[in-house]
């Protein structure tokens, strides 16, 4: 796309709010890979391959490739019912990539595996890092499955997290983190990892069942295990 242009609107305020992990950067991101996607399916393209073909900053291209040798990526339909998406962000001046893998069952989309893996300049503390990234991931996942402030009546219904819904602790997928390093300065890593969450579930459940989501949180079109 040689020349791009986005115009943006305010929308009306329903209730007053305030800053969200990631801030807008999980809305772009879930928009472009969703839109993506689409393109990469409508060529027969690998998700992939397709994202290293079109790739041409070197950070980008080394996350990218990092979670393609996590996950032993070898497609989007890797077994019946089962699928795998992936996804790829910049957000807060960090490139960040996730593989999601999920398997479709009769008692719904149960979320198996997510690899990570994000280029930060430095690591300075490796526990810190990973419990980070691992938060960031549920955090990004929570939102694109359930989470939903519905209102009635001009008031919101959901006072606490009793009628939150969330990602519970059972349904937490297995999550593996690397970070990618280029002794350039230290970046931040409590926002970008959530991005990527949303798009790459996304295209997992694509994969596994056919049905492409374009709007969240998803479970007003399928059901999670």
């Amino acid at each position: 796309i040689p020349n791009l242009r986005v115009t943006g609107y305010r929308a009306p305020d329903l209730a007053p709010i305030s800053s969200w992990r990631s801030v807008g950067a999980s809305s772009n991101g879930f928009f472009f890979n969703a839109a993506l996607d689409d393109l990469i399916e409508a060529a027969g393209a690998d998700p992939m391959a397709e994202r290293l073909r079109l790739c041409n900053n070197d950070l980008a291209r080394k996350v990218l490739e990092a979670v393609a040798e996590m996950s032993n990526w070898s497609g989007a339909r890797t077994a019946p019912g089962k699928g795998r998406g992936v996804a790829l962000t910049k957000s807060f001046g960090v490139h960040c990539a996730q593989v999601v893998e999920v398997s479709a069952g009769d008692a719904g989309i149960r979320i198996d595996r997510v690899w990570v893996a994000a280029e930060v300049g430095r690591v300075l503390d490796p526990v810190n890092f990973d419990n980070l990234v691992k938060g960031g991931v549920i955090f990004g996942l929570s939102h694109a499955m359930n989470c939903e402030i519905t209102y009635r009546d001009g008031m919101a219904e959901q006072t606490n997290f009793h009628a939150f819904e969330g990602m519970r602790l059972y349904q937490c997928p297995e999550i593996e983190v690397r970070g990618v390093e280029n002794g350039d300065a230290v970046h931040g890593i409590g926002e970008p990892p959530v991005p990527p969450a949303a798009p790459a579930l996304a295209g997992a459940i694509f994969a596994a069942t056919g049905t492409r989501l374009r709007e969240m949180p998803f479970n007003r079109f399928v059901d999670f295990a």
